[in-house]
């Protein structure tokens, strides 16, 4: 009889591009804030190999007015939440979701009629 090896590997660790619960309730949170004020009115969520957004928009029909995205991939410790405007500018960058939607001024915005 022959002698059979089962290799198996393990030694990799992918990391899945998806946000976590605790992060997709915090951004949940921010979300519900927006709309009842009027603010902000769809949302949609983007995957790639390195990042993963949460992108809002005034309109369907629009560009995606800000982006909320997770890296997956960051060359800093600082880089690994990040908020971009409509043209991919960094707006803010933090290594902790919590910290970055706090200190930001997102959240703190008011409808003025």
């Amino acid at each position: 009889m022959k002698n059979i090896k089962l290799v198996v590997n393990n030694t990799k660790k992918i990391k899945q591009p998806y946000f976590v619960k605790k992060e997709l309730q915090t951004i949940l949170n921010l979300y519900a804030k927006m709309v009842s004020n009027g603010t902000w009115k769809d949302y949609s969520l983007c995957t790639g190999n390195k990042e993963i957004s949460f992108n809002v928009y005034k309109r369907a029909s629009e560009k995606p007015i800000l982006r909320i995205l997770k890296n997956l991939k960051p060359f800093y410790k600082n880089e690994r939440y990040l908020i971009k405007d409509k043209n991919g500018k960094v707006i803010q960058k933090s290594e902790s979701l919590n910290f970055l939607i706090d200190s930001s001024s997102i959240g703190k915005l008011k409808l003025v009629k």
